[in-house]
């Protein structure tokens, strides 16, 4: 579910997926590592590799990231 009533919202996609674009734009370059993102967000906030997928789906979905390389994440903006 994208949107819940749970009390824990950074463990929703919509606060998860501003945390990669953040990340994202904060990088020097357009692309980043799948690993390294990941170890980057689960620094930050401890998330499965699971959720890290469905964040990663959504923000697909929405045309943020596009995949590069089959091992890049590139940002789309």
């Amino acid at each position: 579910m994208i949107i819940s009533k749970n009390t824990n919202p950074e463990r929703d996609l919509y606060y998860l997926g501003g945390k990669v674009i953040e990340i994202l734009a904060s990088s020097e370059n357009a692309k980043c590592d799948y690993f390294e993102l990941y170890a980057k967000i689960n620094h930050e906030h401890d998330i499965g590799l699971n959720l890290y997928i469905l964040v990663l789906d959504w923000l697909y979905i929405l045309g943020v990231i596009k995949n590069s390389n089959n091992k890049y994440i590139e940002k789309c903006f």
